[in-house]
């Protein structure tokens, strides 16, 4: 406990669950610490300076919409709601970079999808009777995959469900959950079209969701560890109690009686830890591609849905022009440092530009971006108890109900923070 005789929570993670948990708990009055093992918070939601581009860029784009509720209370808890930018109205503007066909999805404000009624607002070559699979995914049973649910060869599934799987679950439409994406479309499509306006930020990941966050737990006087990469535990065997955080830096800290522990950490680094937690065991990749593109307009902020290319997604913010590859696995053939040249062809016909200059860029892929949003992966995730009676888990990877989002991070972490609370 603290000098005072608080009970103290140490959080082990400052990506976006852990930053969630700790303002919940801080502006509660509890005594937290907050322990990263990088140099930075943020997780894989922060922003950097890349040299290559002379400017800061995201380490990943994360699509984010109106109806996401936990990621608009807590950017208004930390001040940043208003670094949003967003349409006043549901507007998803597409390309087929095949055929090069372009249309704009408009989704009405009410919660009666007149927006389906009018071809000239829906996905063009489809029919009204066409939305009726939608049902089928709302009713799916938890052990469903969107393959037997859907007809492939049709122009619903190829312009609207497959993009939609691949962008938010990450995962094959094959072996994706039905369960999963029926998640993400109560809280967007179905709710209405003031639920499902694409938001980006202004300036950058970090400046919107990390460092504001940071700043007003520096004001509530918590505690940040960085370099602190946790490699072990103490604990006692009769009661399962967590005493003790080891950290690769040497550095032990004790957990007093009545202190609480969260594991906000990636699920492969949970596991080394708790190896008796069931947990996913696979993952997919993601490719981020970023190109400095002359002539765009300085304050622009937009995104455009990509059917028929590499990218499924192109988000503009300013003079950099950002491609997501989601499930990359897919382009296993393709080495990453050749990438750039392939997918720029594409994003060169959305932006009518030279398809043949390459423009500077920066291309990294991250391996384990998120869990295999599949049915058999799903059963897998852990809820926030652990049997442990001071830890509780708290991550995106967790059983949230949602894939793997920056929704699901954040209510996961306000989920754990809840459950201390209960306990005086």
């Amino acid at each position: 406990m603290t000098e005072e005789g608080k009970r103290r929570i140490h959080i082990v993670g400052a990506g976006l669950a852990g930053l969630s948990a700790a303002l919940h708990l801080a502006t509660s009055g509890e005594a937290v610490t907050l322990y990263e093992a990088a140099p930075f918070a943020g997780g894989r939601c922060r922003s950097f300076h890349d040299r290559e581009l002379g400017c800061r860029i995201d380490n990943g784009n994360h699509l984010v919409l109106s109806g996401n509720v936990a990621v608009r209370e807590y950017l208004e808890q930390i001040g940043s709601w208003d670094s949003m930018a967003g349409a006043a109205e549901a507007q998803f503007p597409f390309m087929d970079v095949k055929t090069g066909e372009r249309w704009i999805v408009r989704v009405n404000k009410g919660r009666l999808p007149l927006w389906l009624f009018d071809r000239h607002r829906r996905i063009p070559g489809t029919k009204l009777e066409d939305y009726a699979s939608m049902f089928r995914v709302l009713l799916a049973s938890p052990d469903a995959k969107l393959a037997t649910l859907l007809d492939p060869s049709a122009t619903l599934t190829q312009r609207f469900w497959e993009p939609l799987t691949i962008a938010a679950l990450n995962t094959e439409m094959e072996n994706a959950s039905a369960r999963l994406l029926a998640s993400v479309i109560v809280q967007s499509f179905a709710a209405g079209g003031e639920s499902c306006i694409p938001l980006i930020p202004k300036v950058g990941l970090s400046e919107t969701f990390v460092q504001p966050c940071l700043d007003l737990l520096k004001k509530q006087g918590i505690a940040l560890a960085f370099g602190h990469r946790l490699c072990g535990i103490g604990t006692t065997e009769d009661d399962k109690t967590l005493r003790m955080l080891d950290f690769s830096n040497g550095v032990s800290v004790e957990v007093g009686p009545k202190d609480w522990v969260i594991f906000a950490l990636p699920a492969w680094v949970t596991k080394s830890i708790l190896p008796e937690i069931s947990m996913p065991t696979e993952f997919r990749a993601i490719v981020s591609a970023h190109y400095r593109v002359e002539g765009l307009v300085a304050d622009q902020v937009s995104m455009t849905g990509i059917i028929g290319g590499l990218a499924e997604w192109l988000f503009v913010r300013g003079s950099i022009a950002s491609a997501t590859l989601s499930c990359a696995e897919r382009y296993g053939n393709y080495p990453v440092r050749d990438m750039a040249y392939y997918i720029w062809k594409d994003l060169a016909k959305v932006l009518n530009r030279d398809p043949e200059k390459l423009p500077p860029h920066r291309i990294f892929k991250e391996r384990c971006a998120t869990f295999a949003a599949t049915p058999e992966q799903d059963a897998l995730r852990p809820g926030p108890y652990t049997g442990w009676k001071n830890l509780v888990l708290a991550g995106e990877w967790t059983a949230t109900g949602l894939p793997s989002t920056l929704e699901g991070a954040l209510r996961s972490g306000m989920k754990a923070a809840q459950l201390i609370m209960r306990w005086e």
